[in-house]
């Protein structure tokens, strides 16, 4: 029992100390009572474990060895460890940044720093570095503010290597665990799940996947499987996103979901639809099967359906093809395909791709003048005849 007794007389130290006496450093204080407790009371006989002896000194400069034998063995190693590196990086920058509205996290610039440090310490034979939660968590607990920090954090490290390693032979782990448990509880925030709980559970249920994941197994796995789960959720989301039949606003120019706004006004001779996603190959047969669907259930006045593009960023090849073949679809039945409010790239888009020379496909810049149009064409409908 003496290992969790003075975890949990650490933890009252640091958070004591915190409190009443805010000025005086409590993680150096906790490790010097720690360290001659132990020394003087002998109570390494008790079972209480002590980080023991440290090698003392620099590592020598040398050039590091390219054995080109097992480079192709070693290059998705050194990927594999560069992806997680990074992504543990910048997950507890991001943790520590939404604590501090003052502070502001470039990922390239992160990417750039691990890169550098792991060029420089690879002539060192050092491990592979990255922005480590737990030490992160201390330095923020410290009041660290700046990179000087982390150079102050060098060089003590240094001096302590050369000149002090002895005094540390007696320092308990377990007051190492007290200050890195303190530190990290208070970067967990549990406002945000319940949060999440009441708005988004499919987002809760990702946080406490990632949550036990990292619990259980390891940080670098909860972070890999977390990304990935949320990957695919983000593609769940596209293959079947948010599709609404709009109506017109009494006294008003703004056309709503017909599902959200009882009063709206439809127009049996038009179908206005909204698609709040990209075009691309997963969701291409969905946008199809929705439109025809709801144009069937229009009925014979149905003369022309309208997209509000404004939502649709971007159209792959796939969709092109579907588009083309839906006005098609849509002309046997003496109907024509209206985009309005699309953005440029996806008008250049139809250009390059020949769909304005569709006989049956328009496109305006907003829905009030693609229906005035409409209403006052005197253009006769699509026949099949001239189809």
């Amino acid at each position: 029992m003496a290992n969790p007794g003075y975890r949990i007389g650490g933890i009252a130290v640091i958070k004591l100390t915190k409190k009443y006496a805010p000025k005086v450093p409590a993680a150096l204080l906790v490790v010097i009572l720690g360290t001659v407790s132990v020394s003087f009371l002998n109570l390494t006989e008790v079972g209480v474990g002590i980080v023991g002896e440290i090698p003392t000194g620099f590592p020598v400069f040398s050039m590091p060895l390219l054995d080109t034998e097992h480079l192709s063995e070693l290059i998705p190693i050194a990927m594999t460890l560069a992806l997680i590196a990074f992504m543990e990086a910048i997950s507890v920058a991001k943790a520590v940044e939404q604590k501090h509205t003052e502070y502001k996290v470039d990922a390239n610039q992160e990417l750039i720093a691990l890169g550098t440090s792991n060029i420089v310490g690879s002539f060192f034979q050092s491990y592979p570095t990255t922005g480590g939660f737990s030490r992160t968590a201390v330095n923020d607990q410290a009041g660290a503010k700046t990179g000087v920090a982390a150079v102050i954090s060098a060089v003590v490290v240094g001096l302590t290597l050369l000149f002090f390693t002895p005094l540390f032979y007696y320092l308990p782990k377990a007051i190492l665990a007290s200050i890195i448990m303190v530190a990290v509880f208070g970067l967990i925030d549990f406002k945000y799940p319940v949060s999440l709980w009441k708005t988004r559970k499919d987002e809760f249920g990702l946080l406490i996947f990632t949550f036990l994941i990292t619990l259980t197994v390891g940080i670098k796995e909860g972070i890999l499987l977390g990304v990935l789960v949320s990957l695919v959720l983000l593609v769940y989301r596209t293959v079947k996103p948010h599709f609404a039949v709009l109506g017109k606003m009494p006294g008003s120019p703004l056309y709503k979901n017909i599902d959200r706004f009882e009063e709206v006004e439809q127009d049996p001779r038009f179908l206005i639809m909204r698609f709040d996603s990209q075009l691309y190959f997963a969701n291409a047969n969905y946008f199809k099967e929705n439109l025809l669907e709801k144009a069937r259930h229009k009925g014979d006045d149905l003369q022309a359906v309208l997209i509000d593009a404004g939502t649709i960023n971007y159209i792959d090849s796939t969709s092109l093809e579907m588009l083309k073949q839906l006005v098609k679809d849509l002309r046997a039945q003496n109907q024509r395909l209206i985009m309005t409010g699309a953005i440029g790239p996806v008008r250049d888009i139809f250009a390059h791709s020949g769909m304005y020379d569709l006989d049956g496909f328009q496109t305006f810049r907003n829905l009030p003048e693609a229906l005035e149009n409409l209403k006052h064409s005197d253009l006769p409908p699509i026949s099949l005849e001239t189809a």
